[in-house]
């Protein structure tokens, strides 16, 4: 659904892509992303899904965020946004959408007009004679 990429810190390089809601950013072990970085709290922000607004991001317990440079304690998070958690920066993306492939309906379409094709000629060349 999302994907996370963290620009500095320890992780700096890592990509998480979040399939579920709450999901938990923070020093501790058992977050859905644990950074070990300086500033950073063992629970320090959760990001949640809300159907009608879309992604925020909520900080826990007076933890010190910011979106994009901003200082924030809740916001709603747009794609390319840069979050800073401690001395850690990670960018907010939307996943990619996996498209299925169309090959098989493709090839029927194909193979039908080949058909429709083929029929014309027949009945052209029934009237001919």
């Amino acid at each position: 659904m999302i994907d996370l990429h963290v620009l500095s810190g320890r992780k700096a390089g890592s990509r998480t892509v979040v399939s579920h809601f709450p999901f938990r950013i923070g020093r501790a072990p058992q977050n859905d992303l644990p950074l070990e970085d300086d500033g950073v709290w063992d629970q320090h922000l959760v990001l949640e899904f809300q159907p009608r607004d879309g992604f925020y991001l909520t900080t826990v317990s007076h933890a010190i965020a910011a979106v994009n440079g901003k200082q924030v304690e809740k916001n709603r998070l747009h794609n390319g946004d840069v979050i800073t958690v401690g001395s850690a920066k990670i960018q907010f993306w939307l996943a990619p959408v996996p498209q299925h492939s169309l090959a098989l309906r493709e090839n029927l379409v194909w193979a039908l007009l080949i058909l429709i094709t083929i029929g014309q000629f027949i009945l052209i060349l029934a009237f001919l004679h």
